[in-house]
């Protein structure tokens, strides 16, 4: 399986660069899949989402395709996952995305995909791979209101494929509270391995092995 797991999405040459080595390929011979679902679970203006489908679009794919995991057939939802080369999801509510796989059925099917596909993630979408993505994580990092606006308590995590939990945009204007003492606050409550990256930065993983690219900044704690 193959991972490039961002906070902002393809922002740099460095993270292209990077699908671009991981498809094997180059994007205009290449389908990809965009997932919208975390963005509709959050309020207010979207020019950010307009924004990142259109900064992904404007790679060239052979074929784009938009695909909400709610309200479709199961099979036509991993269909589409399947015809594409890279899977693409997008930001936004990581709470609403991890339960609407797990609600619809939908993380062994997905795993399937990943066997042979390129998996991007985009702030939400990178986040759905812990075993941490519980409650508990929850109130740790303090986002537990990105739960309880789902009128949830409980969060099941869909897939469980790593020890380590990431967070997105340190140090990004839009959060302007993502600083080193909000890090350094959340690593020392913490009781699981985290990376803080910014808006530059993407883990990257392949076959099992983790490493970063980055043309800006991001920590490991511990």
């Amino acid at each position: 399986m193959n991972f490039l797991l961002t906070a902002a999405g393809l922002r740099n040459g460095t993270q292209r660069d990077a699908l671009r080595d991981m498809l094997g390929k180059p994007f205009g011979s290449a389908n990809v899949v965009y997932v919208p679902t975390a963005s509709l679970a959050e309020p207010g203006d979207h020019g950010w989402f307009v924004d990142d489908l259109n900064r992904l679009r404007g790679l060239g794919w052979r074929e784009f395709d938009v695909l909400e995991l709610n309200g479709l057939p199961r099979q036509l939802v991993l269909d589409r996952l399947l015809h594409a080369d890279a899977i693409y999801v997008g930001g936004g509510n990581h709470y609403h995305l991890a339960r609407s796989i797990t609600g619809n059925g939908l993380a062994d099917g997905f795993l399937e995909a990943l066997e042979s596909r390129v998996y991007v993630g985009f702030s939400a979408g990178s986040m759905i791979f812990s075993r941490h993505l519980t409650a508990h994580s929850a109130d740790v990092i303090g986002d537990t209101a990105d739960l309880h606006v789902l009128g949830a308590t409980t969060v099941e995590p869909p897939f469980g494929l790593f020890d380590w939990y990431l967070k997105p945009h340190l140090y990004s204007p839009d959060f302007p509270e993502r600083d080193d003492v909000w890090a350094d606050r959340i690593a020392a409550r913490a009781d699981f391995p985290l990376y803080f990256i910014d808006d530059e930065t993407a883990v990257r993983v392949r076959d099992g092995k983790v490493d970063v690219v980055s043309e800006g900044r991001w920590q490991l704690h511990p």
